[in-house]
């Protein structure tokens, strides 16, 4: 049977967890042990990597550095596991922070995806009466009290109208908006004293940067009436035939409970194991792919949670799209930039001069920065990445079963990389978040995309 809205993949299943299980810790005194112990074991953790260091030659090197970072991974997520919530949904953002966390250590946080916290019946209803004022049974012609779907803030129940309309509904977990500040705080007390030891993260002021930006973002995300605007937003200003997005229920929303049309559909890994033809997963990597290209560079407002059980494949051919909590209003600057430092690098040659001006406009680098050392120290260290990107706009159809895995920057490309970087831009982390989502996608599905389009090109492209 396809699933009914809410994520119905690995994220959202309910893993063997009985209901009422792993609760968030609330309390601040075991918050803070918690990370405090964490904090400790990562101390000696780096102690003991830089004394066997000693002892290493540069060819065991490479291999000592990716299992420490992976041993830092399990000690913060072990802890962020422990406090679940907020925390636990802050390792989820911080594991798709591209170019802010070593890839082993971001492989370990990205752990998150896959813990939940279902809520018990009595929870349940605690909440609704909270919220609503009234039961179950009073605010709905029939409710579903075991959730089909659970997450690190919340959990999703099947439920209809008393007319019948068939809904789904958002309980948020009891207690979720009181850690926020405090959780980011240990959080900062175990990264910042990392980015101060250590040339692989950047510079204390830029991770603060990102952990202050994950910290507003889950503050709007325990809104659900923020969630709700923007279901209604999308839906009136996302117009693409054969994509559909949930409408709320207004008299049936609040900061905590959110109710919305209930989609019909197949999550990802559901669908592919229909075997749906190429025909199929073209058509919809169509609609993945215009989506996202219309959203961020004609309506510069980006859908940025990129996990592959936020779309629904429905039995009619359209995509349904879930779980608007996190977006972002972009600024027509950045998106500016991104088409500008884009079709320059797939210019031949490449256009030094403009993407050199992007990235100045963009924040990333200093005015002062001379175009020779930008083209001969900066641009070779971020050529993997950039190539990467860039990639399916090089052909007027792209076959993406055929991408590349994304590139591990070399440790030495990395440490040039942070050391030219000045600032990342607000709005990157959700472009970068929301485009490896999509490209993610559509190489699972093996679509075959139509990428010539409106805004990214270059002067010798599709000739």
């Amino acid at each position: 049977m396809p699933n009914t809205g809410g994520k119905g993949d690995a994220k959202a299943q309910a893993t063997g967890v009985k209901p009422g299980q792993n609760a968030p810790r609330t309390g601040r005194l075991a918050r803070t042990a918690i990370a405090g112990a964490a904090a400790a074991r990562m101390g000696v953790a780096q102690l003991g990597h830089k004394a066997k260091g000693l002892l290493r030659d540069a060819a065991a090197e490479k291999q000592a550095q990716a299992e420490h970072d992976a041993q830092l991974g399990r000690i913060v997520f072990a802890a962020l596991n422990q406090l679940k919530g907020t925390a636990l949904k802050a390792s989820q953002l911080l594991s798709m922070e591209l170019g802010l966390l070593p890839p082993a250590l971001r492989q370990e946080l990205a752990r998150a995806h896959y813990q939940v916290t279902p809520l018990n019946r009595a929870l349940v209803i605690k909440v609704l009466r909270q919220e609503l004022g009234a039961s179950p049974e009073a605010l709905f012609g029939h409710f579903e009290p075991q959730a089909f779907a659970a997450a690190s803030l919340g959990q999703v129940h099947a439920a209809r109208l008393a007319g019948g309309q068939p809904v789904a509904v958002k309980l948020q977990y009891p207690g979720m908006a009181h850690t926020v500040a405090s959780d980011m705080q240990l959080l900062r007390g175990l990264l910042l004293p990392l980015a101060a030891s250590s040339s692989k993260l950047p510079n204390s002021g830029i991770v603060t940067q990102v952990l202050d930006d994950i910290e507003r973002k889950l503050a709007d995300e325990l809104d659900y009436t923020h969630e709700a605007q923007a279901l209604q937003w999308f839906a009136e200003h996302l117009c693409l035939d054969g994509v559909v997005i949930p409408l709320p229920v207004p008299a049936l929303c609040t900061r905590r409970v959110l109710t919305m049309q209930r989609l019909q559909g197949f999550h990802l890994q559901e669908w592919l194991q229909t075997q749906p033809s190429q025909a199929l997963r073209d058509h919809y990597g169509q609609l993945l792919f215009d989506c996202f290209m219309r959203s961020t560079f004609a309506l510069h407002h980006l859908h940025a949670d990129p996990h592959p059980g936020n779309y629904l494949f429905m039995e009619d051919g359209r995509l349904g799209l879930l779980d608007f909590g996190c977006t972002r209003v972009l600024d027509a600057s950045f998106c500016t930039a991104v088409q500008t430092v884009w079709s320059a690098l797939l210019r031949s040659p490449v256009d030094m001069a403009s993407v050199q001006r992007a990235y100045v406009a963009m924040g990333l680098i200093r005015a002062d920065v001379s175009a020779h050392t930008f083209a001969n120290q900066l641009m070779p260290a971020l050529a993997s990445l950039q190539d990467w990107q860039c990639l399916p706009f090089t052909q007027a159809v792209y076959d993406f079963a055929q991408h590349p895995a994304y590139p591990e920057q070399s440790a030495e490309d990395q440490r040039i990389a942070l050391q030219f970087l000045q600032t990342v831009a607000p709005d990157m982390p959700y472009f970068d978040r929301a485009y490896l989502g999509l490209v993610q996608m559509l190489k699972a599905i093996g679509a075959r995309v139509r990428t010539s389009n409106l805004w990214i090109g270059g002067d010798q492209l599709h000739e």
